[in-house]
């Protein structure tokens, strides 16, 4: 077991399996996330915090105050104002791993932050979904300190390696990346319900497998579908982070804000439980009928 003390800023989906993949492997393991002191949600965050054997910090300060490194996981929109909360609390020398999907400029103002406070700002860039991989998700790392972070994180077992010591480059990497795979969710969503609707779905299916043969492109649209119906809230603060990447190269981001609309759309149809009660794998054509059904609804007004 590694002496190294480690505490997550954010107890979500990527927070839980982190904690979970590291427990074991470090001497201390910590988490705080605004839900600890939320009223409404504090009970059940808490609770699954006690049960994985996780420290539930009162504070992000208490965390910092506790943790050698702090990996800070939570939703694109926060990830400048969980650098500004850690920065007057967190220890000098010690480190700060940022996993969020982020602009290369927010992640250099956070840099800013942490390093004004004398500890030690390493970016990462988490090139696909966790859920499947775990702490071993890919993920490419940048910035001054990311050389020497790297072993370190090779002996708790993360798929890491350095991107470059430029910050922002791993973050630049990710970023691009998901205009291609965020927008390929959103094409799915618009293009397999409208086909749905007109009844063409088989065909047009087959004209996909024919053009692309190496996808499944029935099994994928199943993935594509639950994922954005479970996740559309988060994968939109994204996209709006890649669209202030395409807007530091100097170009109007067309493509991803339009992407960022589709996907907060899917989370209103969500939020509205338009997807109760599908089963727990259900193909892509449960969703699609529930959206078709749902046409006029608030939610589809308020978000078309």
């Amino acid at each position: 077991m590694s002496e190294l003390r480690i505490g997550l800023i954010g107890y979500g989906e990527v927070g839980r399996i982190f904690t979970a993949g590291l427990r074991d492997k470090a001497a201390w393991t910590g988490a705080w996330d605004l839900k600890f002191a939320d009223p409404a949600a504090r009970d059940d965050a808490l609770a699954h915090a006690a049960a994985a054997g996780v420290v539930a910090c009162e504070s992000a300060a208490a965390l910092c105050a506790q943790a050698d490194l702090v990996i800070s996981a939570v939703t694109a929109s926060n990830t400048l104002a969980v650098a500004e909360a850690a920065a007057p609390h967190i220890r000098p020398g010690s480190v700060f791993l940022d996993l969020n999907s982020a602009s290369p400029g927010t992640k250099q103002k956070a840099a800013a932050l942490i390093g004004a406070a004398g500890a030690h700002y390493v970016e990462a860039g988490v090139m696909t979904s966790v859920p499947p991989y775990g702490i071993r998700v890919p993920m490419l790392l940048g910035g001054a300190h990311a050389a020497r972070l790297l072993p370190v994180l090779r002996d708790l077992g993360l798929d890491a390696k350095v991107a470059s010591e430029q910050l922002g480059i791993a973050s630049a990497t990710k970023m691009c990346r998901s205009v291609m795979i965020k927008g390929l969710e959103a094409l799915v969503l618009e293009s397999y319900t409208t086909a749905r609707h007109y009844g063409v779905e088989d065909a047009m299916i087959a004209t996909l497998q024919e053009t692309f043969p190496g996808i499944d492109w029935t099994r994928q649209g199943a993935y594509f579908f639950s994922r954005v119906a479970q996740h559309g809230k988060r994968r939109a603060e994204e996209m709006r982070e890649v669209a202030n990447t395409v807007r530091e190269a100097g170009f109007e981001p067309f493509m991803a804000a339009a992407i960022a609309q589709k996907h907060d759309w899917m989370a209103a149809q969500a939020r509205a439980g338009h997807f109760a009660g599908l089963d727990q794998n259900p193909p892509w054509q449960g969703y699609a009928d529930r959206l078709l059904a749902a046409r006029g609804s608030a939610a589809n007004d308020d978000q078309a």
